[in-house]
């Protein structure tokens, strides 16, 4: 039952940064990761970066030195911050949540980050 809204994706130049956001809303169960996903074209879903409720932070080697994820987990909001953007970084990104239970998994309708000149 619980939805996610996200933001922040577009067009950046290569170099650039960008920053997206994501909000869940409508939640019975408690969130307890949050994090971000993406899919390029002809290329498989893979976990860019995720974050526990406690703080703790995983990320994909792609994305390390380069994002970072942060959480307001009061508000269930979870944030993307991407440095120096690659042209293979271009995608669609997908917020995720998920509870204890393995039934307790969203996913939001994805944002396409271009990143071109």
């Amino acid at each position: 039952q619980v939805q996610l809204v996200e933001s922040g994706g577009g067009l950046v130049q290569p170099g650039g940064s960008q920053r997206l956001s994501c909000t869940a809303s409508g939640s019975i169960y408690t969130i307890t990761v949050m994090g971000w996903y993406r899919q390029a074209p002809g290329k498989q879903r893979e976990l860019v970066a995720s974050i526990t409720s406690g703080g703790s932070a995983n990320y994909a080697d792609s994305a390390k030195g380069r994002f970072t994820i942060s959480r307001d987990s009061a508000k269930n909001t979870v944030y993307l911050q991407m440095n120096s953007l690659k042209p293979e970084d271009t995608a669609v990104y997908y917020c995720n949540a998920r509870g204890i239970l393995s039934i307790h998994n969203a996913w939001g309708p994805g944002t396409l980050v271009t990143v071109s000149s």
